[in-house]
């Protein structure tokens, strides 16, 4: 697969890089991410050292970085040095440095510190003595969100306030997806985000297949196929209980997503989840979504749950409750039920999701009606729900409503027009003579009498 997007992440880098001063950065993300080929991007052409820690003993790491090192320098007195510790190996490795600045990359981070709860301190005193005086880039990576939070980012770390940066690796957004599926149509590319979510390894598997569900066959719906188990796989390196975190997901899965709902489903009490549920978000499992009118985000009693990674949002409602036949040998019952869901109670979200990261695309090029600093769904009323509204917190005079349908092959009606001014109505902001702005999101366009009355009124945006 080729380099696709992380603009942002190699600019931070490179800008570091061309100080002339030592840097700390920690990078760190979920599995799968791209975090180890953005370093490869970013080390080409560069003198630089990559050591990938293994969950072996912290000797058995010590010994084999001492040996990589060693190689790196052509420097057989440290081959044979079996018992040096790490500082001896920083300092010989940066004795021999060159004028040209040094790329050190110290991947899977966290298994240092697993192996032995004492290195971040040991790193933190390498880094005080011989790394932060020299001109050297340091990159401490990993994959385990909370590990790395723990030993490199939190108060408690001894490495606490001694990163010059950190970046979070997250998934591609979806607007690079004509870079990875150029010959495919946007409804097409749609449904292969809807599932592969951004994440750069589930894109090269999805990517040499005929159709989508073809890709969904070969790469989840068997028990061999490589992404069938991936949601164990990744909640059993965060969490101890995964049994618990996937029934949560799960019961969210199922339409579940105040945490009331969730609890009743669970038959448990709600202050027991809010533990589980901050710790799944905290994992970019799951986000909670709050009203955007609501003048308290972080209080506001109005939180709802949804799954925020596309991947486990379909693998929580089309993989998990068909088990039985996929394990069975008929898959076929199992594609049989993605097939009549898929698009209403999957892709259908997916697509809302893709319309709010316009919205705030075009507001950072300032082509939409007012600059915006909220924008997301909103609910309230009697089972009254908006797909967008976005507002602007210092200015109640102006609102924006809008409207997404993934209807394939079916065009927005004026309809759907009239009863999103109808919902709009029972929305509190402002007053009775704020300034509406109405956008329609359609991926299979827009009717003639709403094309000719986007013409008429500046208020109505087709997007």
């Amino acid at each position: 697969m080729f380099f696709v997007d992380r603009v942002q992440e190699m600019s931070v880098l490179q800008t570091a890089y061309e100080k002339p001063e030592s840097s700390l950065f920690v990078l760190y993300g979920r599995r799968r991410v791209g975090k180890t080929t953005l370093l490869s991007e970013f080390c080409k052409e560069k003198p630089s050292l990559y050591y990938l820690a293994t969950e072996e003993s912290i000797q058995a790491n010590r010994n084999a970085f001492r040996l990589m090192v060693a190689d790196f320098l052509q420097n057989d007195l440290l081959k044979s040095a079996v018992d040096a510790s790490w500082e001896m190996i920083f300092s010989v490795l940066l004795s021999a440095q060159e004028n040209k600045k040094l790329v050190i990359v110290l991947d899977e981070f966290q298994y240092l510190g697993k192996a032995d709860k004492a290195f971040p301190s040991v790193f933190q005193k390498i880094w005080d003595t011989l790394l932060k005086n020299k001109n050297v880039e340091v990159i401490l990576c990993g994959s385990l969100v909370h590990m790395m939070m723990e030993q490199t980012l939190s108060y408690s770390s001894p490495l606490y306030g001694r990163r010059t940066g950190q970046i979070r690796l997250k998934q591609i957004p979806y607007a690079y997806y004509d870079r990875f599926f150029p010959n495919l149509d946007e409804q097409t590319r749609i449904l292969y985000y809807a599932v592969t979510g951004g994440v750069p390894k589930y894109i090269e598997l999805f990517h040499p297949c005929a159709d989508i569900d073809t890709a969904i066959l070969q790469n989840v719906m068997t028990p061999q196929s490589f992404l069938y188990e991936e949601p164990e796989f990744l909640l059993r390196q965060e969490v101890q209980d995964v049994g618990s975190y996937f029934s949560i997901i799960r019961a969210i899965a199922s339409g579940n997503m105040r945490i009331s709902d969730i609890a009743s489903a669970l038959s448990l009490p709600a202050t027991s989840l809010s533990k589980p549920l901050k710790t799944l978000c905290d994992l970019d499992i799951l986000e909670r979504e709050v009203p955007p009118t609501e003048k308290n985000i972080e209080t506001s009693k109005k939180g709802q749950y949804r799954i925020k990674d596309n991947f486990l949002a379909f693998w929580f409602r089309f993989v998990y409750p068909m088990r039985s036949f996929i394990e069975s040998d008929h898959p076929e019952i199992a594609m049989t039920k993605l097939k009549t869901g898929f698009i209403p109670n999957h892709v259908g979200y997916v697509y809302e999701d893709i319309c709010r990261q316009k919205m705030w695309e075009l507001n950072a090029q300032g082509k939409l009606p007012f600059l915006f600093d909220r924008v997301g769904r909103w609910w309230g009323g009697k089972d009254t729900e908006i797909d967008i509204v976005a507002i602007d917190t210092t200015d109640r005079s102006k609102i924006i409503f809008g409207e997404c349908k993934f209807h394939q092959n079916v065009p927005m009606q004026l309809s759907e027009l009239h009863q999103l001014k109808e919902k709009a109505a029972v929305v509190p902001w402002g007053n009775a003579n704020r300034d509406e702005y109405f956008a329609l999101f359609c991926i299979s366009g827009y009717s003639e009498d709403l094309q000719q009355l986007a013409q008429e009124d500046s208020h109505l945006l087709l997007m």
